[in-house]
């Protein structure tokens, strides 16, 4: 109980301290609300840009394995020469995989873009929009987010029916007047009738995964349209294959295991021959993201401290001036019986108080920034980088105060009365 009531009168005595000398106090707080200010800005701009990048990834699906000619690898030693022969995947290796593949997967699905297209509807148009054919299992390995309408069928698939699934610009534009569905519009020559309109995305950091711009129609009418390319070099867009693994089968080790098997038969490998595809993840693509921003992150982190570093030495230079300024009133404490711990938290509160108000007042401005109105990269100040904020101006109101408090509790009361 003491010790409680000896706390709560160095907090008193710190509070006191610092609204004595509120210019000063003020000037103090500065140096420590830049620094806070420059390290949570940091983190939150490094955690809104990660976040905003993985949002934009995330057309490539969750727990899928896709079939392609280029491996998802990075860095500056990447053997572009090893795979610049291999062959794309086809609509047949797609039909040979779906025919042989075991119950380890949810659905295969083949798929093919086309961009800088016009749609036409009447007087309107919009230009570079990009027409994707699909196969029907293609809403199993990826969103297709439709507000209104519907999915294709397995008969307007086979039929290679000429119907269109359109992005939220496409319809705004080809059709101001609202009601898409059931409209038609002219593609390539070719007249489609709308049968669904998909959600609205808006802007992304990485826009080439939006549904904005996209048109999605049946593969088998796709491939009327277009000739797919067997190099994936020139003469028309090329193909990719995804299969969607299942719950239970962690790491997809078994579906992998088994796409490798099937797609080795279906290209008649020898056993002593490498791989002519890729089995690509979008967990490579994850962790290459994660590995990225964490270096953003440390490089921004060390840039922050910098300035934090200067706010310490504000802080711990004023409490050394506070020190020899009641160094007298210190002598009068210890010779009424005050013990070194109170003398030792009364500056340890107030260096302390200093950095959180300073750090608080650092968060309050980086929150202020993130309401400011932002299309491409909105800004989120996350629970954690807040807390993260005020434990790093604790432990630099510690570092600063402690040696400034160790010295005034450890003054004589004698020599500190008679000081002037």
């Amino acid at each position: 109980m003491l010790n409680l009531r000896l706390t709560l009168e160095s907090f008193l005595f710190a509070w006191d301290a610092l609204k004595s000398n509120l210019l000063r106090t003020i000037l103090s707080l500065l140096g420590v609300t830049v620094g806070i200010f420059a390290i949570i800005a940091v983190f939150t701009i490094v955690d809104s840009l990660e976040a905003n990048v993985r949002s934009s990834l995330d057309f490539v699906g969750d727990k899928i394995i896709y079939v392609q000619k280029w491996p998802f690898e990075f860095g500056s030693d990447f053997p572009w020469w090893k795979y610049f022969q291999r062959p794309v995947p086809t609509p047949r290796e797609y039909q040979q995989l779906r025919q042989q593949l075991g119950p380890n997967n949810k659905g295969i699905a083949i798929f093919a873009a086309n961009s800088g297209n016009t749609l036409k509807s009447g007087s309107n148009s919009v230009s570079d929009c990009v027409l994707q054919g699909v196969s029907y299992d293609f809403r199993v390995v990826s969103n297709v987010p439709i507000k209104e309408g519907r999915y294709f069928t397995n008969q307007e698939m086979d039929a290679a029916r000429p119907v269109a699934i359109i992005g939220a610009t496409i319809a705004e534009n080809l059709f101001p007047n609202g009601n898409a569905l059931g409209r038609q519009f002219k593609a390539r020559g070719q007249n489609f009738t709308v049968i669904g309109v998909m959600e609205k995305e808006g802007k992304k950091l990485i826009t080439i995964s939006s549904n904005d711009a996209n048109c999605i129609i049946p593969f088998p009418m796709f491939m009327k349209m277009f000739a797919l390319s067997t190099t994936g070099f020139g003469g028309g867009p090329s193909a990719s294959i995804a299969v969607k693994g299942r719950d239970q089968d962690e790491g997809l080790l078994d579906l992998e295991y088994e796409m490798r098997g099937v797609m080795r038969n279906i290209r008649g490998l020898k056993p002593r021959e490498d791989d002519n595809f890729a089995l690509n993840r979008p967990e490579m693509i994850a962790s290459a993201v994660g590995k990225l921003f964490s270096v953003i992150g440390l490089v921004g982190g060390v840039i922050g401290s910098f300035a934090i570093l200067v706010g310490g030495f504000g802080i711990a230079n004023i409490m050394f001036v506070s020190v020899r300024e009641r160094t007298n009133i210190i002598g009068i404490q210890k010779s009424l019986g005050a013990k070194n711990f109170f003398i030792l938290f009364q500056f340890l509160f107030e260096a302390v108080f200093l950095c959180l108000i300073g750090g608080a007042a650092g968060i309050a401005l980086v929150w202020l920034v993130t309401l400011i109105p932002q299309d491409a990269l909105p800004l989120t100040m996350s629970a954690a980088r807040v807390m993260l904020g005020l434990l790093i101006s604790v432990a630099i109101g510690i570092i600063a105060g402690i040696v400034p408090a160790v010295l005034a509790a450890n003054l004589d009361p004698v020599i500190a009365i008679r000081a002037k």
